[in-house]
């Protein structure tokens, strides 16, 4: 692995200098990105998955649903569909991708759009008989076509972007650099009791500038675990076989939970936004009817679970997560809705 690294190395920096042209050309005006009317805040990251963007949009929605009309507008990696898509009811995983579909199914009463032209989607909701007071942009930290009012960018604690190299040797998109358009950078996936001495030094670490906060946050589990037809207690999955199937980036945290929780389980790992095909399910169908107990089940991530198991035939069950914050949650509550109520009455 690391001869690799030394062989891609040279790429990395090729890579590393485009993106920081393309960036140098928006921040001189060369090329042009598009203020809105409408209040828009991106949620993103600078490298490739698995910082909690989609447990963060979730937080979002909580915090101003009762007050805003919320779009999501996302990309809708790896889907079927092209251009301009708003979910409706005949909507699935395939056609508008695995993350805006979650959405879809938690939140009833927001708009769950997609279009990898984020211009274009603002432009289209905009439009809508029945518009959103504000635009979550999902995954959306490199799209600079759209000029966005408040940029949250994410990294999680096992694996700040400082510690990150350039694509393809490591993980990043761009330059650490870029950390720089963002107003909020929250550190995710956190030990709960995260002291504040270490607090900061990870804040010194990551050379925060004086128009950026920095906050910390944790993944908070559910207590129980959802199927199709019931719930069952976590604290009762001691007593079941448990089969374990992930397609997601990072499954240390999941993985570290049910350790702690004294969960056994045998794991399928599979990769980041897997589709699983007819043959994969048979196969976890066929391990799952061999487990010699009575009580056992398949154990899933929510992204997996409504991607690929929402209309199993067997024992799938899913286990809900939230952003939590390790402290000062009303500070960033305050500034969410400080932005979000400035901007309409702007707007």
């Amino acid at each position: 692995m690391r001869i690799l690294r030394k062989i891609l190395y040279p790429f990395s920096l090729l890579y590393g200098e485009i993106t920081s042209v393309r960036n140098i050309f928006y921040n001189k005006g060369v090329l042009k990105s598009t203020p809105f009317s409408i209040p828009t805040i991106v949620v993103g990251n600078l490298s490739v998955g698995g910082t909690g963007k989609t447990p963060m949009v979730e937080y979002l929605v909580r915090l101003l649903q009762d007050t805003y009309k919320i779009a999501i507008l996302s990309r809708g990696y790896k889907r079927t569909s092209k251009g301009f898509v708003i979910a409706s009811k005949k909507s699935d995983a395939n056609e508008i991708g695995d993350e805006p579909f979650q959405y879809y199914k938690k939140f009833k009463e927001i708009i769950v759009a997609v279009d990898a032209d984020r211009v274009n989607g603002i432009k289209q909701l905009s439009n809508l008989e029945i518009k959103p007071d504000i635009v979550l942009l999902d995954d959306a930290f490199q799209h600079r076509k759209v000029e966005a009012g408040l940029n949250i960018l994410l990294t999680s604690y096992s694996d700040l972007y400082v510690d990150d190299t350039m694509l393809p040797t490591g993980n990043l998109r761009e330059k650490i650099k870029g950390a720089n358009r963002a107003q909020l950078v929250v550190v995710t996936k956190c030990p709960p009791q995260l002291s504040e001495n270490e607090q900061f030094k990870i804040t010194k670490k990551l050379n925060i500038e004086n128009h950026q906060t920095v906050f910390f946050s944790f993944i908070k589990y559910s207590t129980t675990i959802i199927g199709k037809e019931n719930l069952i207690e976590i604290h009762d999955l001691s007593d079941y076989k448990i089969i374990l199937v992930t397609g997601i980036a990072n499954t240390d945290p999941l993985v570290n939970f049910l350790k702690e929780k004294e969960i056994h389980y045998q794991h399928l790992k599979f990769a980041d936004h897997y589709h699983f095909s007819k043959s994969d399910k048979q196969k976890i169908e066929s391990t799952f009817s061999n487990l010699q107990s009575d009580k056992k089940i398949i154990l899933t991530t929510e992204k997996d679970y409504v991607r690929s198991f929402i209309d199993a035939d067997f024992a799938v069950y899913y286990l809900p997560i939230e952003t939590a914050f390790t402290d000062h949650q009303k500070d960033f509550n305050k500034i969410i809705n400080k932005y979000v109520g400035q901007s309409s009455r702007n707007g």
